[in-house]
């Protein structure tokens, strides 16, 4: 499966795209709308549930919750939770409930792993940090997940129809509020910039990969390393490790930045 994302100025309009799209079939279960949530809401949806905060945790989780029609939900299909490095959010559907257990919400339920493993194909976990700024900036996101390259260029078609922002050019207008910041920072090294940057990025962007986030350096190393060797693999004889090595660390702490400023806000 392909995820296909639109990003929206308004929630009224995300809404509208998602009426759109479940119309042209994509059923119920592969769509989902994320919406900004507010703290009053989360305070009353969240009062009885049982969160240990201890614990990060997985996509399973937040499935939970919906499917055992219980806590955190209202009107039995929407899940509003607390996203580490953003806050309050709302989403619609069991995909969007995948995708905030992902992302880390704390919600606190459980579910059998046969439902969470039927729901992790095609969710897309390296994308979920374009969501979250789009988030932060108070707009909303409707995803999709399509069968087969066709149905996915369907689905590009109707989100432009409807107006929507692609998850690509989201992703832009994210770098381009850093580019500048990270710039300065990184030519304080001596590095050039300019020559490096497409690696240092490629590193940052995997430091916030959905699996990556809310742990300790020597947890994920490992993956650090296979995720260097592949783009090595991708560009050989490129001077690729100090860039990546570079990006990825900042990567880590732009999240937990993100993170702490959440902490402090709540």
């Amino acid at each position: 499966m392909e995820a296909v994302t639109g990003v929206f100025k308004t929630q009224f309009d995300a809404e509208h795209a998602l009426s759109e799209i479940r119309k042209a079939g994509v059923p119920h279960q592969k769509s989902a709308l994320l919406v900004p949530g507010t703290p009053k809401l989360i305070g009353l949806e969240l009062q009885s549930v049982p969160v240990d905060a201890s614990e990060q945790p997985g996509m399973g989780k937040a499935i939970g919750a919906l499917a055992g029609g219980g806590v955190g939900l209202a009107g039995g299909s929407l899940l509003v939770a607390l996203v580490p490095g953003l806050g309050p959010v709302s989403a619609l559907g069991i995909l969007g409930a995948a995708l905030l257990g992902a992302a880390g919400a704390t919600v606190g339920a459980t579910i059998g792993g046969k439902a969470e493993e039927s729901l992790s194909e095609g969710l897309p976990e390296d994308e979920i940090f374009v969501y979250e700024d789009a988030l932060r900036k108070g707009r909303s996101v409707v995803i999709a997940l399509a069968d087969g390259k066709a149905e996915a260029e369907r689905l590009h078609r109707l989100f432009e129809l409807e107006g929507a922002e692609s998850v690509d050019a989201a992703r832009e207008q994210w770098w381009i509020g850093l580019r500048s910041a990270e710039e300065s920072r990184y030519s304080s090294s001596g590095r050039n910039f300019t020559e490096d940057e497409k690696f240092f990025r490629v590193g940052f962007e995997a430091a916030l990969h959905a699996r990556n986030r809310c742990r300790e350096f020597d947890q994920i190393s490992a993956e650090m390393d296979a995720a260097l060797e592949d783009v090595q693999r991708r560009y050989p004889g490129a001077d690729v490790e100090e860039p990546f090595t570079r990006g990825y660390r900042r990567g880590r702490e732009y999240y937990q930045q993100l993170c702490d400023q959440g902490s402090r806000a709540a």
